[in-house]
């Protein structure tokens, strides 16, 4: 029989359901152990989902479990608290996104876990969604310069009628815009050589944001963003020959020149049937754990993200 993976989880909210979810699913995983500030939550995932002990610190997760993962989907406020004990421990981290409020907060993490010698990846997991490879795939092997157009949805309205604090609100593009600007580094090629502002983020005034991101490849990048009105999160990957639509982002479209009609690509059984990403990361996480090839995000490649974040927004 193959080795057991044993995989350990801070939170107890609908996110860390979802990852055990996507754990559970995999062939030789244990779900061994909780830690979450509401008890009563954490209890309830272990008997939902077969976690073997439910704990009351970090250190007492990692004494008892000795788990080789360790996931950590907690409130944005509280992940730098929850980071700098858990890097006390040898096991690898997977930890959601975004690792930190702001940027200097990211920075000030990925800086501790290189000191501390620990193994950090951050869950993007729109880079492991199904129509994500459907059009990677699709991509490969076609050296021609690409324009990347994200389009991006922001309702602070929204955010703080859901009960979101201040600080969140004030760094939104952090906590939220991450999902879509981190396509850019999906799609694109080669280094970030200008981050070009084309509207600027007005935050006493949030209304539109568009920039021109300028690739070292050839690459193009336009960012527009609507703030507290309407839109979709779409993307769009054009070369010459064919043109990729991702609207929603969860389901890829192809049109080949000189066509003008969009041919769907097919969704991914996985993203049918967990959230979408999170079976493929768990796998992917399962194949860093072992020390194998795998495709997860750094929380140095993270943290590049958050420097375009920063760009663009000019903050």
């Amino acid at each position: 029989m193959s080795e057991i993976t044993k995989i350990a989880f801070v939170g107890a909210g609908a996110m860390t359901a979802a990852h055990m979810q996507a754990f559970k699913d995999i062939e030789n995983v244990e779900l061994s152990g909780i830690v979450s500030s509401t008890k009563a939550k954490a209890e309830s995932l272990s008997q939902k989902f077969g976690v073997k002990d439910v704990c009351d610190s970090i250190e007492e997760l990692y004494e008892r479990t000795k788990a080789d993962l360790l996931v950590i989907s907690v409130p944005v406020l509280h992940t730098r608290k929850v980071c700098v004990e858990a890097f006390h421990y040898p096991w690898k981290l997977l930890i959601e996104k975004p690792v930190g409020h702001n940027l200097l907060e990211a920075e000030h993490l990925r800086d501790l876990a290189v000191l501390q010698g620990r193994e950090a990846f951050v869950a993007l997991n729109r880079r492991q969604y199904g129509s994500t490879a459907n059009v990677q795939n699709a991509l490969a092997g076609n050296d021609a310069p690409r324009l990347i157009h994200v389009f991006d949805q922001e309702d602070l309205i929204a955010a703080k009628s859901n009960g979101h604090v201040e600080l969140v609100i004030q760094n939104w593009m952090y906590a939220n815009s991450i999902h879509m600007i981190d396509f850019f580094r999906m799609f694109g090629r080669g280094d970030i050589v200008s981050v070009e502002p084309v509207i600027a983020w007005n935050p006493d005034a949030p209304s539109f944001v568009s920039a021109k991101i300028q690739f070292s490849s050839g690459d193009i990048g336009l960012y527009d963003a609507v703030w507290n009105g309407p839109g979709p999160w779409a993307v769009t990957v054009t070369t010459k020959t064919a043109r990729f639509e991702m609207r929603p982002v969860e389901q890829a479209s192809i049109q080949l020149y000189p066509s003008r009609k969009l041919e769907p690509l097919p969704e991914h059984v996985w993203d049918k049937n967990f959230k979408p990403g999170l079976r493929r990361q768990a796998e992917e996480s399962i194949k860093a754990v072992k020390g194998e090839p795998h495709d997860l995000v750094s929380l140095a490649e993270g943290v590049e993200t958050m420097k375009l974040v920063s760009a663009i927004y000019e903050i």
